[in-house]
């Protein structure tokens, strides 16, 4: 057993990263640049095997008192095709802001020194769990995807509402305090049509614009990118250094689960760093519980780029996609 682990990242994978270690007796230091809270491009959808997690820290009461919106239906939309079904259990939406701050505070309460900086030298054994770093090409331009996200006040619903087009893909949540979410991801060569304008952009499709008529947004537009889905399931392992999170594995946001894996990956990650194992058996345990719903993900999202999304998703059970799609 290690008397104490260096975590790189204070994200929902390093928060959940350093209260594993220190559940397991071992010290926790957490590299983080960022000040909480703070906002960040995400569909704030917390799926149920969340709160299991919460709950297993000892979080749940905390996390209550934020006032997450509860989300019990989702909705699917592919131009004039529809799909809605009820969640096989009950998910929340919370905003990142307070869900990151809650659970690096907690683990700071736990006793995770937090230090506010780049890490600027790897002690091992590491958790990296930084988020995404994908560099692109040239040859990338014009199809690069950026994601997008930002708060509005419009009619809240109970529902997680999914719009898929050209491409495209945009989701709507309630977070706290009677506000929904909406966040998306489009290629770069459909923003540049709009002069990456997010507003012109989703007032282009008739069921957003119909949905969001009237709405007011409370906070700027957010970007990040470009994005790529990809996984490190079957990296060439780093003795010492057991990468979790989005620096692990980005799967399609549309799936919901993104938050999830994060915690998952982070909590088994700071397990084993505490413990001392070997990379290769941490990243055997991740696939177990990763490589599945990647792999469906990934058909998924197959099915929405070549355009048959809207026409196999009403032969398909509501309930088993959203299971096939969870860690």
């Amino acid at each position: 057993m290690t008397s104490g682990i260096q975590i790189i990242g204070g994200g929902p994978a390093g928060a959940s990263a350093a209260l594993a270690a220190l559940r397991e007796g071992a010290g926790a230091r957490v590299f983080e640049k960022s000040r909480f809270p703070r906002h960040k491009v995400c569909g704030e959808f917390l799926s149920p095997g969340i709160l299991r997690v919460l709950d297993d820290f000892g979080m749940m009461k905390a996390f209550d008192t934020l006032g997450p919106a509860q989300i019990r239906r989702a909705s699917l939309c592919f131009g004039r095709r529809e799909k809605s079904f009820r969640l096989p259990e009950a998910a929340c939406g919370l905003s990142r802001a307070a869900f990151d701050h809650l659970l690096l505070r907690t683990a700071e309460e736990h006793g995770a020194v937090v230090t506010h900086a780049t890490a600027t030298s790897f002690d091992k054994p590491t958790v990296l769990a930084r988020g995404r770093h994908f560099a692109s090409t040239a040859r990338d331009r014009g199809q690069r995807l950026f994601g997008f996200k930002a708060h509005f006040r419009v009619a809240v619903s109970d529902a997680v509402e999914l719009y898929f087009f050209d491409g495209c893909y945009v989701g709507l949540n309630a977070v706290e305090n009677d506000l929904t979410n909406v966040c998306g991801i489009a290629p770069e060569h459909l923003l540049r049509k709009f002069n990456f304008e997010q507003d012109e952009f989703l007032r282009s499709y008739e069921p957003l614009r119909a949905r969001l008529r009237g709405a007011e947004r409370v906070m700027s537009w957010l970007s990040t990118g470009p994005l790529r889905f990809e996984n490190g399931f079957r990296a060439e392992p780093e003795e010492g250094v057991y990468t979790a999170g989005d620096a692990l594995s980005f799967v399609d946001p549309f799936t919901g689960s993104g938050l999830l894996a994060a915690l998952r990956t982070g909590t088994i990650a700071g397990q084993f760093a505490a413990q001392e194992r070997p990379v290769h058996e941490y990243l055997k345990s991740v696939r177990t519980v990763l490589e599945r719903p990647f792999a469906i993900a990934g058909i998924f999202r197959w099915a929405v780029t070549s355009g048959w999304a809207g026409r196999l998703a009403p032969l398909l059970p509501g309930a088993a996609m959203f299971r096939w799609t969870r860690p």
